[in-house]
């Protein structure tokens, strides 16, 4: 763990040091081809940098910030667009801006993007419960499958809900306000809300900006304002499924198999099916019940989760490492604290 530390540090000290150049290089070239060129060397070290570390935790979360966020921010900072537009004021707040995983505003703009803090109770029970989840892991060779794949989209749920508010917490001390990444997913009343609103709202930010806009906009000439969402709907899907199988690969090492990418491309159909048929519902006066389109959503989740999102996680022992990694940080740590 000491040596995965140590290769963190170096990775976020070339990152910084990448991020640098694009402030005062990158940034005195016009906006367009030319900028985009000059930050091609920096999306080439940032593809390479998660290669360095092997650690789970360590790994998936440096992937998520500078080979997902940071880099799709870089693209629409090419084109003077997103979160790094207008050019932040000092070469903190890009760092900030293009590396952490929130969607953030400085303290002197306007409250719409307040942030809704948790209670420190519900704080408390979600990582209690995550803890009464990695310890049932002892207890694996007893408990039946399909019930350990249930323990897995709590913890996937609570580990990245609370690990990437940690990770946006440094935001709070420069002075800036933090949008929630998540907003209570399990209580998702359709898959457009799930999607949309509610899991992982940092990510399907920057989709929405890099994917779903552009192709809604340059579909719109052709295919006309009925289909053009469906058809950016979907792109924006597989790209996110793309995105998720290099996450994969990263933590495995192992060729994709692109069961992660047809669950991604399988909920943009699913989604774009759900949407005309509320559309349609909606012009009849018909409405399922929030109880029953949760439960259904929750369901279909479940179901396609089992079937294409953890298979090959499990199968390459993913799981099983991430798991060890828990009692392994609290070794790493408790003689520490015990100074």
């Amino acid at each position: 763990m000491e040596d995965e530390i140590k290769n963190l540090i170096k990775i976020w000290i070339k990152a910084i040091s990448c991020l640098c150049y694009c402030y005062y290089v990158s940034s005195r070239i016009p906006k367009g081809i030319f900028r985009l060129l000059s930050l091609l060397p920096i999306i080439f070290v940032f593809l390479l940098l998660p290669l360095t570390v092997h650690s789970f935790h360590l790994c998936g979360s440096t992937t998520l910030f500078l080979v997902w966020l940071c880099l799709f921010r870089l693209l629409l900072f090419a084109f003077d667009q997103g979160p790094l537009s207008p050019l932040p004021p000092n070469i903190l707040h890009f760092i900030l801006i293009s590396s952490l995983p929130a969607k953030i505003k400085p303290n002197n703009l306007p409250h719409y993007y307040s942030e809704k803090r948790f209670s420190k109770l519900i704080l408390f029970l979600k990582l209690l419960l995550l803890a009464a989840i990695v310890r049932a892991y002892d207890y694996r060779d007893k408990l039946h499958p399909h019930f350990i794949l249930l323990l897995y989209r709590c913890h996937l749920c609570l580990d990245l809900e609370l690990a990437l508010a940690l990770c946006a917490a440094p935001a709070r001390v420069f002075g800036f306000q933090i949008e929630p990444q998540f907003s209570e997913p399990y209580i998702s009343t359709s898959l457009q809300d799930f999607w949309s609103r509610r899991w992982n709202r940092v990510v399907s930010s920057i989709l929405r900006l890099t994917v779903y806009d552009p192709i809604r906009r340059i579909s719109t000439c052709v295919l006309g304002q009925h289909y053009s969402p469906i058809l950016a709907r979907l792109v924006t899907f597989a790209v996110s499924g793309l995105m998720h199988e290099l996450i994969y690969y990263y933590l495995a090492r192992v060729p994709p198999t692109w069961e992660v990418t047809w669950f991604f491309v399988l909920h943009g159909m699913s989604t774009a099916v759900e949407v005309e048929v509320k559309k349609t519902a909606g012009r009849r006066g018909w409405r399922l019940h929030r109880v029953v389109s949760g439960l259904l959503t929750l369901l279909f989740l479940a179901a396609t989760g089992e079937w294409l999102f953890f298979p090959q996680l499990i199968r390459n022992g993913v799981d099983s490492k991430a798991i060890k990694e828990y009692s392994i940080m609290v070794d790493f740590v408790k003689p520490k604290l015990l100074l």
